[in-house]
């Protein structure tokens, strides 16, 4: 749609009219002969003078083109606009972060798939998880795998396919045989710090006991604690096992309730799907929309217009003037003496 910027200076348009309707005439004083006889020649040459007064006349150009010129000029200082149709953005205000323990406990055939046949738990979670990222289509995902150390696969981004291609690839013992979740949560940190959603939410699998974090899994807890991120646990191990395959529930529980966040256990692929439906819940979708509409200024056409009428306007008269001028000149040829 077209609108003005300010319609209010449209109120200028009957202002030339104004000041010619209450403005006295323009005056000019001049220097001038007194002739006492003045009235004498002005009846002999059919004339009727103006007492003391030089009245300028206007042609019938003059009289269109200067209230048009007015127009354009006032019609541009209110700053006619053209509003594009709204433009939307959608932008994430959660940024969401997958955690998945790879160590060599991950390839484990104890998950029963829904045909009924048994699977590894790193297949059983690429499926649950996947179907998870299918449902976040409002958030940034970022993805960490971790073994003996935590590795950033993908970083947050909005590509949810480029995330789910990832997480098809990743594949038991490719981060290591050992369980690092405190430096799991430490990178989780890390990559947190760059950043800016107001909502930050990480996700942490794992099947075993952290044997190899640098950082324990408590002072990363606190940290994440202080940096507002919050941390959900999911246990899908053995919580009978023994060293590096046992499953601390307890561990996880007290990462993830130091956060705010809740813990989870899946023993089998159906209760991790509906675990993955828990925490789609409990983190519903959280968008920012930003709508605005775009702006051409109008104003240039409307002044290029009156400047265009303006020159030709000039160059109109100019070229009249000329031509008079030009026939002033020419000789009379019936005054002209004829050779004898």
């Amino acid at each position: 749609m077209y609108q003005l910027e300010y319609p209010w200076l449209l109120a200028l348009l009957p202002l030339p009219l104004l000041a010619w309707l209450l403005l006295p005439p323009y005056r000019e004083t001049s220097r001038a002969i007194r002739l006492t006889f003045f009235t004498d020649i002005a009846k002999a040459a059919g004339l009727k003078p103006a007492p003391g007064a030089v009245i300028l006349r206007t042609n019938w150009i003059q009289k269109i083109i200067a209230p048009l010129i007015w127009g354009l000029i006032v019609v541009a200082l209110a700053r006619p606009q053209y509003i594009e149709p709204p433009l939307t953005k959608i932008e994430p205000a959660r940024d969401l972060l997958l955690a998945i323990d790879l160590s060599q406990s991950m390839d484990t055939k104890d998950f029963r798939n829904p045909a009924g046949v048994v699977d590894t738990r790193a297949a059983a979670v690429r499926r649950v998880v996947d179907e998870f990222i299918t449902r976040r289509t409002g958030d940034r995902i970022g993805l960490v795998a971790f073994g003996d150390a935590p590795y950033p696969l993908v970083p947050f981004t909005l590509d949810h396919d480029t995330v789910r291609a990832m997480l098809a690839e990743s594949r038991p013992g490719m981060a290591g045989p050992r369980t690092s979740i405190g430096d799991a949560i430490g990178l989780a940190i890390k990559m947190f710090d760059q950043s800016k959603a107001p909502e930050k939410v990480a996700i942490v699998l794992s099947d075993g006991n952290d044997t190899a974090s640098k950082m324990p899994p408590d002072r990363a807890a606190d940290i994440a604690k202080d940096r507002g991120i919050r941390v959900h646990a999911v246990g899908i191990g053995d919580p009978k096992g023994t060293g590096e395959d046992r499953l601390d529930q307890d561990a996880l529980r007290k990462l993830a309730e130091t956060t705010g966040g809740r813990f989870f256990f899946g023993g089998s692929q159906q209760e991790l799907a509906s675990v993955y439906e828990t925490l789609d819940k409990i983190t519903p979708a959280n968008q920012k929309t930003l709508t605005w509409r775009p702006t051409r200024e109008l104003s240039w056409y409307f002044t290029g217009a009156a400047v265009i009428l303006l020159v030709a306007y000039e160059s109109l008269m100019a070229l009249l003037a000329a031509l008079r001028r030009a026939r002033a000149r020419q000789p009379d040829e019936r005054t002209e003496p004829r050779a004898a």
